[in-house]
């Protein structure tokens, strides 16, 4: 499963960001390294770093003979001792690290996913591996999804035993992930440590040189030695609230801000329980489109045919829970047929918070990819309009063509422009607006293994500036008596119940419509909002609000 990295001035991608199926995404996530809440849309968009590529000293080359009728040409050599996984990992991670790539590898439909990655592998070391099977693939996602999530306690293992910090500091980019790999199979996948390390050397003296292979052989047995006699360096939590925090951050692996803002906000027993959450394996959730007719029957009905393990959702129609086998999901095609999409119940309930009727015209601010976009026209049922409005001409090609597949496209206009020019250039209203709004993805976080790494706490206080020009963009198209839904991907207080609160200020002519009609009570807070809680619901966090326009 790839993840997108959306420009942040489109306000919009959806949380899981899988590119199984671009358009069939749920929940919004910003990435943007610098912003400014006064800088115009453009000038806040995510940039993508390049990494060097790193010619191997051991890449071999061959000219194809001259009769062969093709132009000469160079090709790298074949290396069938080095672990495809390993090092499809291993350069994934460089790529993640250094170069705005993403986690996960549930993409493309499944197909060619393998030849991409081994791609990478051929133009990052200059060598290739044998091909990966199916096998590998899953072994690749949990590899490099793991790797990314336990980052900073890996870094912890491995600076206590270099025994110098600058040993590790110094080592290069690609020997850490290589040794990060090897001490997260060996400490929390329990692989085998004699192949761990045997592995792990021939990659690091193939890729990078003798002296590098001979330095894993040495701290990988170390790891071994340590994990068989159950005596791994242990992280030290006391001290004050700072330093606590510190230790909780590293034996979790989170940056210390979001422990001691969690903390802050929930108390430390919750704050360890989303970390643990954040850690775990993700489910995921499919939802029957039934834009084709389909049902959560039919749904269940081919799950079983493809013996993919599954459970109905709790709390909708039509949803479908899996904890494993989505591979199987995407190769079978039904993904790119159409038959389903890849949608967090989370992001499902702020729909029904929508609650869209036949005959409505109603409007997604930030629409593209189009996961709620696509689920409400479906709703729908062929009567009413659904706008779609997002400032990516590309995404909302994608979103058009899905549409299409889902057979929704009748109800779905897409208008390509920035939330905020467009509010203040038309005057239509509308029944509806939903604003599902950019946010720090703190609700996300176990399907986003890298966005931790990412997300900066300067981050925060720029968003919630950015937060409240599209609340009051998107509270211009809302007609008398019509409704906003604000909605965010995001647990934290002050992007959602404290924007609220201060919308509500600057709006009196909106007041809050308790959510409890639409979504089941314990979804709902003291003051009628909804909220989804990973602890509470073992769904992805997840906010909304719904106002109403006085006549």
């Amino acid at each position: 499963m790839e993840i997108w990295n959306f420009p942040a001035c489109s306000f919009f991608s959806d949380h899981h960001t899988h590119t199984i199926m671009p358009s069939l995404l749920s929940g919004r996530i910003l990435h943007f390294p610098k912003l400014s809440a006064t800088s115009s849309s453009e000038s806040y968009s995510s940039k993508q770093v390049k990494f060097p590529k790193k010619i191997s000293q051991n890449s071999a080359t061959s000219v194809r003979p001259a009769d062969s009728g093709s132009p000469l040409r160079k090709t790298h050599k074949l290396n069938l001792e080095v672990s495809p996984h390993r090092a499809v990992s291993a350069v994934r991670l460089m790529r993640i690290e250094f170069g705005g790539a993403f986690a996960d590898l549930l993409n493309e439909q499944g197909k060619g996913s393998g030849d991409n990655e081994m791609g990478y592998v051929e133009r990052t070391l200059g060598f290739r591996t044998r091909d990966l099977d199916d096998r590998d693939l899953r072994l690749v996602t949990e590899v490099v999804g793991g790797t990314i999530r336990w980052r900073r306690y890996l870094d912890h293992l491995i600076l206590s035993l270099c025994h110098d910090e600058r040993t590790f500091r110094s080592m290069e980019p690609l020997l850490v992930q290589i040794l990060r790999i090897g001490f997260y199979e060996i400490t929390k996948l329990d692989m085998p440590p004699y192949a761990v390390v045997d592995e792990s050397v021939r990659l690091a003296k193939v890729a990078l040189r003798p002296g590098a292979g001979n330095l894993v052989n040495g701290i990988l047995r170390k790891l071994a030695v340590l994990k068989e006699s159950d005596s791994l360096p242990a992280v030290e939590v006391d001290g004050d609230d700072r330093q606590q925090a510190r230790g909780l951050a590293t034996l979790y692996s989170h940056p210390v801000w979001m422990v001691r803002r969690w903390t802050k906000y929930f108390g430390q027993d919750t704050a360890i329980k989303l970390m643990a959450w954040n850690n775990s394996y993700p489910s995921f959730s499919l939802r029957a489109n039934t834009g084709k007719g389909l049902t959560g029957a039919d749904l269940v009905s081919r799950l079983k045919m493809l013996k993919v393990p599954h459970e109905p959702s709790l709390y909708l129609d039509d949803f479908v829970r899996l904890k494993t086998g989505m591979q199987n999901v995407i190769q079978a095609g039904l993904l790119k047929e159409g038959f389903c999409a890849v949608q967090d119940e989370s992001a499902g309930l702020v729909v029904s918070i929508v609650d869209p009727q036949p005959g409505e015209n109603i409007i997604d601010c930030c629409a593209a990819p189009g996961g709620k976009t696509l689920f409400m026209a479906s709703r729908l049922n062929g009567q009413g309009k659904l706008f779609a409005v997002d400032i990516n001409e590309g995404r909302l090609r994608i979103l058009r063509e899905t549409a299409k597949l889902h057979q929704v496209i009748d109800v779905i206009s897409t208008i390509h422009s920035d939330l905020r020019t467009f509010s203040t250039d038309k005057v239509v209203e509308w029944d509806k607006v939903l604003l599902d709004a950019p946010c720090s993805g703190l609700g996300v976080l176990s399907k986003r293994a890298d966005l931790r790494w990412n997300r900066r706490l300067e981050d925060m206080e720029q968003l919630k500036h950015l937060q409240d020009d599209l609340l009051d963009s998107a509270s211009r198209l809302v007609k008398p008596g019509g409704v906003l839904i604000y909605s965010t991907c995001s647990i934290d207080p002050e992007e959602n119940e404290e924007r609220i609160e201060a919308f509500l200020l600057r709006h009196p002519e909106f007041y809050i419509d308790p959510v409890n009609k639409y979504v089941p009570e314990n979804f709902v807070t003291n003051r009628g909002f909804y909220m989804s809680n990973p602890v509470k619901h073992e769904l992805d966090g997840a906010f909304a609000a719904r106002l109403v326009r006085s006549q």
